[in-house]
């Protein structure tokens, strides 16, 4: 998806209603229903608190290859960006984020306990401050699949009984995992196999046998697009966007909860911006990841708070005024099957065996 870059209307109100100097910087993020999340619980806040301009831009996708042309270029033109752990693993030891003093530079829990400590195991890397605990899972089609509805996600491979079209992600990061399992691979042993060329053509032989009947998507946002139009009978996507689809679109799809990959998102500081630059993204961090923000990010999208403070604080959702806990991917009935995302490896192999499965696609 191309990037967008949207003014909030909120900014501008407050600079011309305070006479705030105007302020702006730019935020990546990953759009859809994702970023209407942080536009909501902190964004528009931090605005009208700051008088400070909010741009957004959707390139998360991109985040590692455009901060590294941008490094190259001695031009940073992005504030804060919002990545997946392995990405910020990634961009940490290359020198492109910005080393994080959790404890000094973010608010501690409500009764004192430091971030660091509030956001625990969560922190994977000196430059990452985690924001929320999501996964990504499958939705389907009620009414395309028949009489009985697919409870493993095997079934994505299964054309027989589940025929039509099916989205995955343009990427080999969880494909290649589910066509190890569903190739008979154990789950404790996926990576071990993953990371043998034998392997990575084990995986890609699996997901050959459904090639032709794959619609590669990039953007969050495409997956529950495609399952409201008719157009896939399942597909992959973040369990936030499959709940939007459902719970705030009402469509007829379903989420398959089964080998869901628990995966961690968050925020890096780009390397090199200027002192202000830096202090203003810094403010903004600090204001965005407290335990109040994040737990108001849940009221909007079913992604759980990395904070252990914010969890207690999640109700129910802004609009429709239901529960969300049991839409989040660690609901215990949810989480029966999960698949556990295995950052370092990702962050060691991705270059490798991306240009694998780019490969493969072209062929």
């Amino acid at each position: 998806m191309k990037a967008t870059k949207t003014l909030l209307t909120t900014a501008a109100v407050a600079i011309a209603a305070g006479g705030v100097s105007a302020e702006e910087m730019t935020i990546v993020s990953w759009g859809g229903a994702y970023s209407k999340s942080q536009l909501k619980a902190y964004h528009e806040p931090y605005s009208e608190k700051t008088g400070v301009t909010i741009l957004n831009d959707d390139s998360s996708n991109e985040a590692v290859a455009k901060l590294r042309a941008m490094n190259e270029a001695g031009n940073i033109t992005w504030d804060v960006v919002d990545v997946v752990a392995s990405d910020a693993i990634r961009l940490c030891d290359e020198g492109l984020a910005m080393e994080i003093d959790h404890d000094t530079m973010l608010a501690p829990a409500p009764d004192g306990t430091p971030a660091s400590e509030d956001f625990g195991d969560l922190i994977v890397s000196d430059c990452y401050i985690p924001s929320i605990v999501y996964s990504t899972t499958f939705g389907y089609r009620t009414d395309l699949v028949g009489d009985t509805p697919p409870t493993d996600v095997c079934a994505v491979f299964d054309l027989e009984t589940y025929p039509g079209k099916r989205s995955l992600e343009k990427r080999p990061i969880n494909n290649m995992e589910w066509a190890l399992i569903c190739d008979g691979v154990p789950k404790d042993e996926v990576y071990d196999v993953l990371a043998t060329p034998e392997g990575q053509d084990q995986a890609l032989a699996k997901l050959d046998t459904i090639k032709d009947s794959v619609v590669w998507w990039s953007a969050g946002a495409d997956t529950p697009q495609l399952l409201a139009d008719g157009e896939v009978i399942m597909g992959s996507t973040y369990n936030g966007r499959l709940f939007s689809v459902i719970e705030e679109q009402n469509q007829p799809v379903a989420m398959l909860w089964d080998a869901q990959v628990f995966d961690i998102d968050g925020w890096i500081i780009p390397a090199g911006l200027s002192e202000e630059r830096k202090q203003r993204a810094l403010d903004y961090l600090r204001f965005a990841t407290d335990t109040q923000r994040l737990a108001d990010q849940a009221k909007y999208i079913s992604y759980g708070p990395a904070r252990a403070s914010s969890a207690p604080l999640v109700g129910k959702h802004a609009e429709l005024g239901i529960d969300m806990a049991p839409h989040m991917p660690t609901d215990p009935e949810n989480a029966k099957n999960t698949f556990l995302y295995n950052y370092e490896f990702w962050a060691d192999y991705r270059d490798d065996i991306d240009a694998k499965f780019q490969a493969w696609l072209a062929q």
